[in-house]
C-alpha cells in the first residue's frame, strides 16, 4: 500500500468510526470488534483493544439494549439525550485511536476531526428522531431506527473496502448535515411552541368562587 492510499485509508477509518460513534456507537464498537478478532480486518494499535473479549461483550449486551430502547417512541430520544455525553467523546477517543500509529499531532488532530463527525452526525439522528416522535405511530420510529442500523453497517464495510468512495460520500453526508440541522432545530421549536400553545388553550379556565352573600342589618 503507497503512502496515499495509507493515508486515505486512515481518513476514512478516523471519519467513518467518528460517523458511526454518533449513530449507534455500540454496534460499531461491536462489529469493529468482531471483525478485528476474527482477522477480517487489520484495527491499528489504538483500537487492538476493541478485540478483547470482554470488550466485544460488553458491546454486544449494549447493542442489545439500544436495539430495544431506539425502538420505543419517547424512549429513543431520551437515550439519544443521555449519550450526548458518550457518543461524542468516545467517538473522539476512537478516531485518536485509529490515527495512534502516526505523529502526536495528527492523533490530536484525529480526535478533533472523529469528535466534530460524531458531534454532526448524532445531532442529526437526534434532531430527526424528535420530529419522528411528532407522529403517534411506532412504525417510523422501526423504519428509522433499522435504517440507522444497516447505515452503521454498510459504513464500516465501505470505509475499509473503498475508502476513497466512503470519505466522497460522508463529506456530502456532513455538507447536507450542516445544511439541514438549523432548519431542522427551527422547525422543533416551532413544533414545541405550537404543541405549548395548544396545551394551555385546551386547559379549562379556572373556577372562582362565588362571593359569600352579603348580610344587611336595620343599622
Amino acid at each position: 500500500m503507497d503512502t496515499y492510499q495509507a493515508a486515505m485509508a486512515t481518513l476514512a477509518l478516523v471519519m467513518g468510526i467518528g460517523w458511526a460513534s454518533g449513530v449507534n456507537l455500540y454496534l460499531a464498537v461491536f462489529v469493529l470488534g468482531l471483525a478485528g478478532a476474527a482477522d477480517s480486518v487489520v484495527l491499528p494499535d489504538g483500537l487492538a483493544v476493541l478485540q478483547e473479549p470482554v470488550v466485544i461483550a460488553a458491546a454486544g449486551l449494549m447493542c442489545l439494549v439500544e436495539f430495544l430502547a431506539d425502538k420505543t417512541p419517547g424512549v429513543d430520544s431520551g437515550w439519544d439525550g443521555l449519550h450526548t455525553l458518550i457518543r461524542i467523546p468516545a467517538g473522539a477517543l476512537l478516531a485518536a485511536g485509529a490515527a495512534g500509529e502516526l505523529a502526536p499531532l495528527l492523533e490530536v488532530a484525529a480526535g478533533l476531526l472523529g469528535g466534530a463527525v460524531a458531534t454532526i452526525s448524532h445531532l442529526s439522528k437526534a434532531a430527526s428522531r424528535l420530529l419522528i416522535n411528532m407522529s403517534p405511530e411506532p412504525f417510523s420510529n422501526w423504519a428509522a431506527s433499522v435504517s440507522e442500523d444497516l447505515l452503521v453497517l454498510g459504513a464500516l464495510w465501505a470505509m475499509f473496502n473503498y475508502p476513497l468512495v466512503f470519505v466522497a460520500l460522508l463529506v456530502l453526508f456532513l455538507a447536507v448535515a450542516l445544511w439541514l440541522l438549523p432548519k431542522m432545530w427551527q422547525l422543533l421549536k416551532e413544533l414545541y411552541h405550537r404543541l405549548r400553545g395548544a396545551l394551555k388553550g385546551a386547559t379549562p379556565p379556572a373556577r372562582v368562587a362565588p362571593a359569600p352573600p352579603r348580610l344587611e342589618g336595620p343599622w
